[in-house]
Order: C-alpha cells, then structure tokens, then sequence
C-alpha cells in the first residue's frame, strides 16, 4: 500500500520535498469537501470520490478522481489550524491515504515518518494489543522544516514551471532545481488569500535517525531481520506489507533508518510467525512445544502398541498383513487417542473456562438491558435477563465440551445454572433455554442428542 503522493498540487500548505508542482484549478478545493467529491463521485466509470469530517481535530478530508486522467486521483486534508494539504496521486492509493487521514496524522515525509502538528513520529509498525492500535514512536530530536526556512536568495522562481495533469508523468525523475520549484509555489501561495505564512508551511523533518550515518542498505536489514538479503528482496518486489518503506532511495538502492529497522525487527519477532518461533519445540517438525508434548505421549503409546505387544508385532509379519490386521490396528490407535482427550485439551480447566466465558456473556446482557432502561428513563416491563445471549465463539466451545465430554459439560452447566441464579436470580429453565438455543445455532449436536442432553439438565419437578 503506497501512502505517498506522485506531486504536489499548487494550492497546497505543505509541499513534498523533490517532488514537482501540478496545476489543480480544475479541482475545486476551495469550494469544500462537498465540491471534491462531486468530482468524481458517480460521475463515471473508473471515478469515485468521497468525504469525510476529522473528528479529532474538526477539519475534513477528501479524495477525487481526477476527471481529465481517471489513473489519477487527488487528496486533500484540511485542519483549521494546520492548513491544507494536496496531494496527486494514483487513483488506486487514494482511498488507502483517505483511511490513514482518519486520525492524527496530518502529513508524511521520509518514508512514512509523520507530524501531528506537534511531533515527528516513526512509521507505525509495533501493534499495541491493548491500544488496538500501531505504537507511537517519536523520532529523536526531530526538527519540523518550514518552506521559510528552504528558500533561500539563489532559488529563481523562472526557472521552474507547473506541471500540466494531461502531460504528467509520474515515472518521470524528481527536478534537480527543486528549489526553484519551491520559490515559484511560494510567490503562488503567497497570492492566496488568508495562506498561511511561509513559517507554517511544512516541507520536511529532519532528525539524527534519518542522517546518512544512520541508514541501511537491503544487505544489513536483511541481517538485522534473521533472514537473507534475497528473501528480503523478493519481499519487496511482491509488495510484502510487512516490510517498511524506505526512508531514502541513495544510487538507486533502497535506504532504511536504522531506527525504522529496529523497529521492524520488534514487529517480527512479535508477529504470529515470531511468536512461533520463540514458543516452538525446536525440532525438526517446528511444532509448539504443547503440542511436542503431544506427539511424543503418543509416539510412545503407539511404539508400546506397536511393538511391545506381540500380539500387534506379529501382524507387521508380511504373510500376516491384509486389510483387516491392518484396520484393527488402525482402531487401537484411534481409541488410544480418543481416551486421551485430556492430554490434549485439559477438562478440568476447560470447563471452568467456559463457565466463565458464559456468565461473562450474560452480564454484558443484563449491563446492556440496564443502559436501555436508564436511557428511556424507565425501567422495562420484561425482566432484566430476559435477553440473555451466548456469543458465537463460546457457545461454539460449549457444544464442542458438550459432544466430547458430556459428563463434564453437564457439571459445569449445572454450574452456569446456579451462579446465573444467584447473582440475578435468573430462573434455571430460562439459563438452560439459552444455552440450548446458542448451541442450536452455532454447534453441531443434532437436535436428538441436543434434546436429550438438556432434558437430563432439568430441574426435577418438585413434589407437595
């Protein structure tokens, strides 16, 4: 996913560093988030266009296919402090950058480092499980770099020109005068009424983690990620999201900061993959360390099985091999493992578990009812239980405990029966409704054995 522009427009606050200038008057960005949209939204095959406010900051942004190059498409951002910031783009990356624009980053420079109109942070690659989101990493001593502070007395703005959408290039090379491009935006932007100042337009960040000193080459990230330089290649050439963008591009090869590269090794190693690896047997079959435990209880129960017994050994005899021998051997080893559940899903504490698992599903369904009640300001006719549920998963699980242990499931539901009535005095034919009905929709008992499972669960009808 490419989150970067292929130019700038003319009207925008923050120009992209080496990347040319393109004439956006056929986009009508002054005119509102409404106006960018209707561009390309429905106008067309190929053309799409969309908005959305910033709740964050209370500005807005929004993409358009360009309607003269539909393999085009702009995005804007606009932050009512900040300013505005124009990007041209391929069509196919617009709506990705549309996304990431969702939150608080405003813009991005060097590779996926970004500004939230107050810091410089690293590309977002560790994911934070409890946040839900990318860890935000700031860049050390980072420095915001103005377009006041780029322009200098030897950049001439004639020398440069504004690109037209019909004859851009995208594959053409960045300009060498850039800063004379830089002036000419500026005597443009300068024109517009209420632009921002020169020292408020961002053009670039500079910090030590993005010196030349600090970058890598394919060769030392490959190393610094556990794997070859040619695996590493062939990640980039698939277009891997795994691997960061490159903070530089020095001879035509791919440079990375050092810092970006740490980082990347930290998701790896926190990956499925890494987390594999860390938690594995170390043998040659790569499996996790429970299940080596496994396979090694087994292998020795069918090694006793198999030859130990001379009443099995003699089987393997070739004259005495055939299908039958076969198959009787095939059924002890099945019955071997299908004794020996426990070993692979421990029942004394996957019954608690799912106890657990279903109460707490049931207090999320009586919290839920209470909220409706304060909400309407009074509180509901029916019994605040009596929308009770049992999520997907969980009534997935009971109805495995069910079929394969169901002298342990009948235990511990007897269990959820009780502990529901005692802390919301839920009836234990109402419980017991539930449960079945959860199981009817998510399991696989049939409705036989599920009928006659839950009638051995009912309560005895009490005498007088």
């Amino acid at each position: 996913m490419h989150l970067y522009p292929l130019a700038n427009g003319v009207r925008t606050d923050h120009p992209v560093p080496g990347l040319p200038f393109v004439d956006d008057s056929h986009i009508p960005l002054d005119e509102g988030p409404e106006a960018i949209e209707a561009v390309g939204r429905n106008q067309g095959e190929g053309m799409w266009g969309r908005y959305d406010p910033n709740r964050q900051s209370g500005g807005w942004h929004a993409f358009t296919t360009d309607p003269l190059d539909h393999s085009l498409g702009w995005s804007v951002r606009y932050h009512p402090e900040h300013g505005r910031t124009v990007l041209l783009m391929s069509d196919g990356d617009t709506s990705s950058l549309h996304s990431t624009w969702d939150g608080d980053q405003l813009l991005f420079r060097a590779g996926g480092y970004w500004w939230d109109g107050i810091a410089w942070y690293r590309p977002g690659q560790v994911w934070d499980p409890v946040e839900q989101d990318y860890e935000r990493r700031r860049a050390r001593a980072a420095v915001t770099v103005s377009a006041a502070d780029m322009l200098d007395g030897q950049a001439d703005p004639a020398r440069a020109h504004i690109g037209r959408i019909l004859t851009f290039d995208p594959k053409e090379p960045a300009p060498e005068n850039w800063g004379d491009h830089l002036a000419l935006w500026a005597q443009l932007h300068q024109e517009r009424e209420g632009a921002l100042p020169l020292n408020r337009c961002v053009v670039d960040v500079a910090t030590p983690e993005l010196t030349g000193a600090q970058l890598l080459g394919v060769p030392e990230m490959a190393e610094l990620g556990g794997i070859t330089a040619s695996t590493l290649r062939a990640y980039i050439s698939r277009g891997n999201s795994e691997v960061p963008q490159p903070q530089a591009v020095v001879g035509g090869r791919d440079q990375w900061a050092r810092a970006v590269a740490d980082d990347w090794v930290e998701k790896r190693q926190r990956s499925y993959e890494g987390v594999k690896a860390t938690m594995s047997a170390g043998d040659r079959d790569e499996l996790s360390r429970g299940a080596a435990e496994v396979r090694d209880h087994f292998a020795a129960d069918f090694q006793s099985t198999l030859w130990d017994r001379p009443d099995v050994r003699k089987r393997w005899v070739l004259r005495a091999r055939n299908q039958d021998s076969v198959k009787e051997v095939s059924d002890a080893l099945a019955w071997t493992v299908a004794v020996s559940l426990d070993r692979i899903v421990p029942t004394q504490f996957l019954g608690h578990t799912v106890e657990s698992a279903v109460i707490h599903d049931f207090a999320d369904a009586i919290d839920l009812d209470r909220e409706v009640g304060a909400r309407t300001k009074s509180r509901p006719k029916r019994k605040e239980w009596s929308h009770l549920w049992v999520s997907r998963p969980v009534a997935g699980m009971l109805d495995w405990f069910i079929r394969h242990h169901p002298e342990s499931a009948h235990h511990h539901i007897g269990e959820i029966t009780r502990e529901a009535h005692k802390r919301w005095e839920i009836p234990a034919e109402d419980t017991l409704y539930t449960l079945r009905q959860a199981v009817s929709m998510d399991g696989k008992l049939s409705k036989e054995d599920r009928e006659a499972f839950f009638a051995l669960l009912t309560p005895p009808a009490k005498g007088d």
